[in-house]
C-alpha cells in the first residue's frame, strides 16, 4: 500500500511501532501532490517546511514524546493564517499577503508534532457550494464520470477532494453554511462541523464570525475524532471560543448506540427530493436501528424558513468583515490615475480584488444592513435563527441523542452546471446542512453509498452541543455499518 494511502491512525501506529519514518510518510504524500496539478487542490506548496517538521516529528517519535498527529503530513485550508506562508482566502484582493502571525488551530496542529504539505484551494473567502469561485480556478473532484469533470463541493473544496486524492492524510476545514459538510459527502470522506465554540477561530479569515467553525476532514471516523481532539481549545484570543474540557474523542468510539433515540425530522423530507437520497438515508436509519438505537420521528417546523436566514445573516456579516479589505495596509491596491483620490482607491481596489460572488454576497449584506432595511430583513432573521434554535433545544430536550438527516440533496454536479446559471439554485445545495450552523450544533457527514452514476453520496449525523464524542461514536456506528471503502480511480 502506498503511504500516502494511510489513515492517521494507521500511520500514527505504525510510526510509533518504527515501521515508518515521517520522512517518508512527508514525501510519499509531496511526489503524489506533485503528479495531482489536475485536480487544482493545492495552491501554495510548502516542502522545504514539511520536511523540516518531518524530521523534528521523526526525533519526537524516537524520544517517546508523540502526541496523535505527531508527524502526520496535512493539508490547510488556504483560509487559515500561516506564518510566513501565502494565506489568501483564494482572493486576489489578499494577494502577496504572507502572516506574521498563526492560526490557534495550525498552531496546535504544530505543536503535536503534525506536517504542513502545503496551503489548499477553496471558494473566495469560503462564499460557494462548488469551489468555483477561487481566484486559481477551480478545483476538480477526484470522482468522475464520463468525461465530465465534477464539483468537489465548497467551499473546503481542496481540502476534501486533496484528502479523498489520498494527496495528504487528512486537511483543515472550515464550515459557515455546510462547508466541510457537503464536500465531504461529494468527495466520500468523512467531515465534522464542531459545536461553535469548540474550535478557535483566531487566526482564520472571517466570513460570518457567528457561523463560522473550523474541522477535520479525513478518512475515517475515527482519524476525525483523533484530529479534532488536537484542533480543539479554549483560546483567551477568541472571544466567542468556549472554556469546556476537550475529552479523549477517539476513546469515546465504542460503537455501543443500544438504547439511544436517533431522530428524523420529517422537515427534511423535501419535495422532489431523489429517489437515491430518500433510499440512502432509510438504509442508515435501518442500520442505526440494527445497532440498538430506537428511531423517533421528530418535527423541526422552522426548517422552511433556514435557507433565507442564512442567506441573510452570513452576507451581513460577512459585509462587515469584508469592509477591513481596503488596499491600505496590505493585499492589492488599485493604481490610480492623476487627480483619483482616496475613495476612488478603495472602489477600484474592491471592484478588481473581489470576484462575482464575493461581490454579490456584500451587496446583499450590505443592503440589508441598510437603515430601511435592518429591521424588514436582518433583525428578522434574528428571530428566525432564534426559533430554529429553540427546534432544536425542544427536540434534545426531548431525549433525543442524535438527528439522522441526508447531508445533500443530489450527488457532485458539474463544474460550471450551476454557477452561471441561477445563484439561488448553488445556494440549495445548504438545505440541509445551515441549520445546524445557526443553531450553533456539531454535525458530521459519514460516506455511506454510491448512487446509480457510481457518485459517493453521505449522511448527516447532528449531534447535542458540546457533545462531539457521543457524535462521533454514533458515526463511527453508522460508517462500520455502511461499510463504504469505496476510492475515486485515479485519472489525474
Amino acid at each position: 500500500m502506498s503511504l500516502n494511502k494511510l489513515t492517521i491512525s494507521a500511520a500514527r501506529d505504525a510510526l510509533a511501532k518504527g515501521d515508518l519514518t515521517s520522512v517518508e510518510l512527508t514525501e510519499a504524500c509531496l511526489g503524489e501532490i506533485e503528479g495531482a496539478g489536475a485536480l487544482n487542490a493545492f495552491v501554495h506548496k510548502t516542502p522545504e517546511i514539511a520536511l523540516e517538521q518531518a524530521k523534528a516529528a521523526d526525533a519526537r517519535i524516537k524520544s517517546g514524546d508523540a502526541p496523535a498527529m505527531c508527524g502526520i503530513p496535512l493539508g490547510i485550508k488556504d483560509l487559515f493564517a500561516t506564518k510566513g506562508v501565502a494565506t489568501q482566502a483564494a482572493s486576489h484582493i489578499l494577494e502577496g499577503f504572507k502572516p506574521e502571525y498563526e492560526s490557534t488551530v495550525t498552531q496546535n496542529l504544530w505543536d503535536a508534532g503534525a506536517v504542513m504539505l502545503g496551503k489548499l484551494n477553496m471558494d473566495e473567502f469560503a462564499m460557494g457550494s462548488s469551489n468555483e469561485s477561487a481566484c486559481y480556478g477551480p478545483v476538480v473532484n477526484p470522482w468522475k464520470v464520463d468525461d465530465r469533470q465534477l464539483t468537489p463541493g465548497g467551499s473546503s473544496g481542496g481540502s476534501a477532494a486533496a484528502v479523498a486524492a489520498d494527496l495528504c492524510l487528512a486537511a483543515t476545514g472550515t464550515d459557515t453554511g455546510g462547508s466541510i459538510r457537503q464536500p465531504a459527502a461529494f468527495t466520500g470522506i468523512v467531515g465534522i462541523k464542531p459545536t461553535y465554540g469548540r474550535v478557535s477561530r483566531w487566526g482564520v479569515v472571517a466570513f460570518a464570525s457567528s457561523l463560522d467553525q473550523a474541522g477535520p476532514m479525513t478518512k475515517s471516523v475515527r482519524d476525525a475524532a483523533i484530529m479534532l481532539g488536537t484542533m480543539c481549545s479554549h483560546d483567551p484570543k477568541d472571544s466567542t471560543s468556549t472554556e469546556i474540557a476537550v475529552p479523549d474523542f477517539e476513546a469515546m468510539l465504542t460503537g455501543d448506540i443500544r438504547g439511544k433515540k436517533i431522530g428524523i425530522p420529517k422537515e427534511y423530507r423535501l419535495e422532489g427530493m431523489p429517489a437515491e437520497i430518500e433510499k440512502l438515508w432509510e438504509n442508515g436509519i435501518a442500520m442505526l436501528k440494527d445497532a440498538g438505537a430506537e428511531i423517533v420521528d421528530i418535527s423541526l417546523p422552522q426548517t422552511k424558513y433556514a435557507l433565507p436566514a442564512y442567506y441573510v445573516v452570513a452576507p451581513a456579516e460577512a459585509s462587515s468583515n469584508l469592509a477591513r479589505y481596503d488596499g491600505v495596509r496590505y493585499g492589492h491596491r488599485a493604481k490610480l490615475a492623476a487627480g483619483e483620490g482616496i475613495t476612488d482607491m478603495y472602489e477600484k481596489t474592491r471592484a478588481e480584488g473581489f470576484g462575482a460572488e464575493v461581490q454579490r454576497r456584500v451587496m446583499i449584506g450590505t443592503y440589508v444592513l441598510s437603515a430601511g432595511f435592518y429591521d424588514a430583513y436582518y433583525n428578522r432573521a434574528r428571530k428566525v435563527r432564534a426559533l430554529i434554535k429553540r427546534d432544536f433545544e425542544q427536540v434534545f430536550a426531548q431525549g433525543i441523542d442524535a438527528i439522522l438527516t441526508p447531508a445533500t440533496p443530489s450527488s457532485a454536479f458539474g463544474l460550471g452546471e450551476m454557477a452561471d446559471a441561477d445563484p439561488v439554485a448553488m445556494y440549495l445545495n445548504d438545505v440541509f446542512t445551515v441549520t445546524v450552523n445557526l443553531a450553533g450544533l456539531p454535525g458530521i457527514s459519514v460516506p455511506c453509498g454510491l448512487d446509480a452514476k457510481g457518485l459517493p453520496l453521505g449522511l448527516q449525523l447532528i449531534g447535542r452541543p458540546w457533545e462531539e464524542g457521543e457524535l462521533l461514536n454514533h458515526a463511527y456506528v453508522l460508517e462500520q455499518a455502511a461499510g463504504f471503502a469505496a476510492k475515486p480511480k485515479k485519472w489525474w
